[in-house]
């Protein structure tokens, strides 16, 4: 699945980001790779979501969202 399609309080973990080279190189700088945990804090269906790794929160827009494949994990797996 998406990043886009995850819900709210959901924790997913990344398995592929499909962008442009330079925007997958920044979002590699900021920490989102691929294993990475996030967890869904808003998503808004016609826009933005907001997402929480690495102990930051960060707003992804919905073209990014759409192109990060997640696959949902349990909150015990990870802690």
């Amino acid at each position: 699945m998406h990043l886009k399609q995850g819900t709210d309080s959901h924790t997913y973990k990344v398995e592929a980001i499909d962008l442009e080279l330079q925007l997958e190189l920044r979002l590699k700088a900021l920490g989102l790779t691929e294993g990475t945990i996030v967890t869904v804090l808003n998503n808004r269906k016609k826009g933005a979501l907001t997402i929480k790794f690495r102990g930051t929160r960060f707003a992804v827009g919905k073209r990014i969202a759409e192109h990060i494949t997640v696959t949902e994990v349990k909150n015990e797996q990870y802690n």
